[in-house]
This record gives C-alpha cells, sequence and structure tokens, in this order.
C-alpha cells in the first residue's frame, strides 16, 4: 500500500508542476503599438512559444557577399557575424526569435511578429561602421577636377560607357543625363562656370569646407562616375569621398551633398560602449552615444586639435552630418538622424550597441508567412490533434472497454506533461512541432497495446488477475523500450541536423517519447493496482 500511495503522489507532483509550467504569466514583450513604434509591454500568456509558421512573420536567409572583398576565412566571419546578428534581434526586441547558422556559409534569421521586410533587412544587413573624420579644407578635390573631366573625355564615358554591366535601358538613361549636364552648365559650379566636364559643371561649393552640392538630376551621373575604378584611382590621395544622408532646397532645387574627407578617422566605433535614441524639439530624431575611457580620452585629444573644424559622422560609408567642433568634446557625442523620425533613431542605436558586422552580409532568401496563416495553422492543428484524440479514445475504450479508460486517463497525462515539457525547455511549437505531437500520440497508446494484448495471454493461460497484470507490463517492457528508442535517435538526427521546422518537429516528438512512456509504464499501472486494491476479490478483468 506504501508502494502505491508513493506513486500517486509522484503522479500528483508531475501534474502540479505540468500545471505550474502550463499556468499563464505576465512577461515582458515587445509589442507594436497603432503608430507603427515598438515599445515594450506586459502582456500576459501561456509560456508556449509559437514558431514562425504559427504566429506570422518573416524568414531571411543572410550569407557572405564576397562581391565587396575576398573573405578568406569564410567560417570564421561567419561565426562573428553570426554573434552580432543575434545581438541586433535581441536589441531588436523580437518574441521568440531564431538565429542560427545554417552550413557553411549561411544565417538563418526568423523573426516571428514583424511584418516590416525592409526595417528588418536594413537591421540585420546594415554594416554599422561608425566612424569620425575631418572634411578636407586642402580643396583637393577642386584640383582634380580637370583631371576626373579629362578621364571622362579620353575613355568615353560621356558617351555611356561608364560600367553599367551593358544594360542597354540604363545606358541611355546615362546618355541622356550626360547630355542633359551638357546642356545646361551652372554659374556656381567651384570652376566659376568653365563647361569643358561633368564633374566641372555639376559640383557647386556647399556650406562647409570640403562639402559640395550636386543637383539631384545630376546626381546618378556624378554617383556613377565616381564608382568607375578610373575615377577612384584619380581621386585625391588621403582623401575619401563620401555622399551625405541630407539634401539641401535652394530655392526650386534640391541638391544632394557630397563630402571630401581626410582619410585618417580621428576616432571609430569600435571604442563605442552605449547608444540611446532620443527626441529632441529643435534638432529632431537623435542618437546619444557614448565611448569607453580609451575612446573618451582619444576623442577629447583629437577634437582639441580640430577645434573650429568640421567633423563628419560617417555611418557605413554615408556622412549623417559634418557639425562644427565647438570645444574638446569628451566620451559622448550625439548623431542627428538628418529628418528621420524616432524608429530610425532606434535601430540605428541598436545596430551601433551590437557592433559592426565583420563581412558585409546580402539576402538570399526572404519569406514573409502572414498572421491568418498562422491562425489558419494553429486552427487545422488544434482540429487534427482533437480528431486523433478522439478516435484513439473511441479506439481503446470500444475495443479493451475499462482497461482502455484507464489508457485514456493515462493518455490525458500525456498530453499535459507533453505540453509542460515544451514550455519548461523553452521549446518553439511550430507547424511540424503539431505533427510531431500528433504523432506521439500514437506512440503514447502503442505501449499500451502490448501492455493490454500480453495481459489478455496471461490470463487465457489461466494467471491471476494481479499475476496477468504483472507479467503483462513486465514482459512488454523490452519492446516497449526498443521502439521508444529507435523513434527517439531518429528524432534526434532530425534535431541535430535538422533546421527550422524539422527542429520543431524532432523536439515535439522527442517530448512526446518521454511522456509517453511514463504514461504506459508508470501512470497506467499505478491505475491498474489503484483498482486492484479496491477489488481485492475480483477475478475478471475488462480488457
Amino acid at each position: 500500500m506504501s508502494n502505491l500511495r508513493l506513486r500517486l503522489v509522484l503522479i500528483a507532483a508531475m501534474v502540479l508542476a505540468s500545471v505550474w509550467a502550463l499556468f499563464p504569466r505576465t512577461v515582458v514583450e515587445r509589442v507594436k503599438r497603432s503608430d507603427g513604434v515598438f515599445v515594450q509591454d506586459t502582456v500576459r500568456r501561456v509560456p508556449l512559444k509559437r514558431g514562425l509558421d504559427l504566429q506570422g512573420g518573416m524568414h531571411l536567409m543572410l550569407e557572405i557577399d564576397q562581391s565587396k572583398g575576398q573573405v578568406l576565412d569564410v567560417s570564421d566571419a561567419l561565426d562573428r557575424a553570426l554573434k552580432v546578428v543575434r545581438t541586433r534581434i535581441d536589441e531588436f526586441g523580437v518574441s521568440e526569435p531564431v538565429v542560427q547558422r545554417v552550413g557553411e556559409d549561411r544565417i538563418v534569421v526568423e523573426l516571428p511578429g514583424i511584418d516590416d521586410r525592409a526595417r528588418a533587412e536594413e537591421v540585420v544587413q546594415r554594416a554599422a561602421f561608425l566612424r569620425f573624420q575631418i572634411t578636407d579644407k586642402s580643396q583637393a578635390l577642386e584640383r582634380a577636377v580637370p583631371r576626373l573631366d579629362g578621364i571622362v573625355k579620353s575613355q568615353g564615358l560621356s558617351t555611356a560607357s561608364v560600367a553599367l554591366g551593358g544594360d542597354t535601358a540604363r545606358t541611355n538613361t546615362l546618355t541622356n543625363l550626360l547630355q542633359a549636364v551638357d546642356s545646361a552648365p551652372r554659374a556656381d559650379s567651384v570652376t566659376g562656370g568653365a563647361t569643358d566636364g561633368p564633374f566641372r559643371r555639376a559640383l557647386a561649393a556647399g556650406q562647409m569646407p570640403g562639402q559640395f552640392l550636386i543637383a539631384a538630376a545630376d546626381y546618378p551621373v556624378i554617383r556613377t562616375l565616381l564608382e568607375h575604378p578610373s575615377i577612384r584611382a584619380a581621386l585625391p590621395p588621403g582623401k575619401d569621398v563620401r555622399w551625405g544622408v541630407d539634401s539641401v532646397l535652394l530655392g526650386a532645387q534640391v541638391y544632394r551633398t557630397l563630402y571630401v574627407l581626410d582619410s585618417r578617422a580621428i576616432i571609430d566605433g569600435t571604442y563605442l560602449t552605449d547608444a540611446t535614441p532620443a527626441q529632441d524639439p529643435l534638432e529632431g530624431a537623435k542618437v546619444d552615444f557614448q565611448f569607453n575611457n580609451e575612446g573618451g580620452r582619444r576623442f577629447r585629444t583629437e577634437t582639441a586639435k580640430h577645434i573650429g573644424d568640421n567633423m563628419a559622422i560617417v555611418l557605413d560609408d554615408r556622412v549623417m552630418s559634418a557639425p562644427v567642433i565647438q570645444s574638446a568634446i569628451g566620451a559622448r557625442g550625439q548623431i542627428t538622424m538628418g529628418g528621420r523620425d524616432l524608429q530610425a533613431a532606434q535601430d540605428l542605436a541598436l545596430v551601433l550597441r551590437a557592433g559592426a558586422l565583420p563581412v558585409p552580409l546580402k539576402i538570399g532568401e526572404t519569406r514573409t508567412i502572414g498572421a491568418s496563416l498562422g491562425a489558419d495553422a494553429i486552427r487545422q492543428g488544434l482540429f487534427s490533434g482533437a480528431l486523433g484524440i478522439v478516435f484513439v479514445i473511441f479506439i481503446m475504450v470500444g475495443y479493451y472497454r475499462f482497461s482502455g479508460f484507464l489508457a485514456v486517463c493515462g493518455l490525458a497525462f500525456y498530453v499535459l506533461v507533453t505540453l509542460a515539457i515544451l514550455a519548461t525547455f523553452d521549446a518553439t511549437l511550430t507547424l511540424p512541432g503539431l505533427a510531431g505531437f500528433v504523432l506521439s500520440i500514437g506512440m503514447a497508446v502503442d505501449a499500451n497495446f502490448l501492455i493490454f494484448e500480453r495481459i489478455r495471454e496471461e490470463m487465457e493461460a489461466g494467471r491471476t488477475i494481479r499475476t496477468a497484470i504483472d507479467d503483462g507490463f513486465s514482459h512488454a517492457w523490452s519492446a516497449i523500450v526498443d521502439t521508444h528508442v529507435t523513434t527517439g535517435l531518429t528524432a534526434a538526427i532530425l534535431y541535430q541536423f535538422g533546421t527550422g521546422p524539422v527542429r520543431g518537429f524532432a523536439v515535439a516528438l522527442l517530448a512526446g517519447l518521454v511522456a509517453s512512456l511514463v504514461s504506459a509504464i508508470f501512470v497506467v499501472r499505478t491505475l491498474f493496482l489503484l483498482w486492484m486494491s479496491r477489488n481485492k476479490t475480483a477475478t475478471t478483468l475488462s480488457i
């Protein structure tokens, strides 16, 4: 009797622990407000994670972009990129994201609940390389303009031979733009109005040293020319030419900004320790940043040498702003967003905190799954699971009578414990996971089939009820272990070498196997012992 009490206490403890694991609790999650901004909020829910296919969201496949330079050690670069991307996604605040390496050259990112494709791609792809450079005061580009125009003329670039990859449509467009520039010289050019080259005509002096204004109509021409290898080789040595993110409106004309900077950076983002978004009534959205002690000392020393100069804040080779250094700057500073909203400041702050990518990444594949599809998948999964359970109950009770009823009680225990295991180990429930869960329902009663048939054989051989039950459980044990171990090994292999949905299937199947083994061997046998303790004189068993 003491053995029975101990069994009942253990079963009660497992049931209570499972209920506690599944009990709704309050968690802090990042949710999207009606205005599109993500904020931290508290929600109350059952602690069961839903995967991308159930919740909806985005699936991204990232690859190393070797078109921007050969990467020698791809494996090491991918490992370092994986850490940065994972940190960014954690900062992004997505609930239950998946960030993992696949094969030798890819990273899979799954973002449940995210529907802003452009923003997600920018966050994971952005290099986030931050540099602080002084704008050029030596008029190096002005002196190089005749040489650049000479290259354009000698190589026939103005006749649309600029490297456009053989695209006829783009070639015709460039020709028209160059002709438009040729027919519309401007008096405010850096050389006083001479008309013998696109650079001489397009570049206009800006509002600070090292800044130039290019009319929006001329921007595609100048940008394409600056990307040509011959033009890049002829640019002033020791100088970087970078486009700005801002534009200038003069009269009715919109101009893009171009900056010439000293190549030597006074400091870069490797010293950065924190970055926080903020909203200023005058400057708009901005990002406040902070350097570590070493970075603060270096920043203070370098800025003290350049008081009165313009310091360009360069992010991913684009000039965010170029304020005048009024005094030596210490460990703190700010980046203004040039009219962009607070959401952009939040994204910039999080990629700066996560660090720069060690290698450029490109999007190899993008899939978006709608929330309605996820809701349909949940309904269909629950329906198939409920239908499977109903059929199992009907077969077990109809065929094995009272013993089948005890097996059904064990099945209820199995369902509760399986869900609790998934919640306890922070597993993500996917649509294939639901399939694995439904499959393991059959595994849960398969052991009972073996046991009940063995009990029938023992009773037909003349054994007493107690002896038949004991022998039935003991003799079926080896077959039950064999089936569960072989299935468990298969699930373990799927988990080890599979990705995404395959892993979800394997996790649910493994959890179901553990719960079904405990249910069939321990719980159902305990229910038989409880029945026999209350019917000691019984001579028949409904089985």
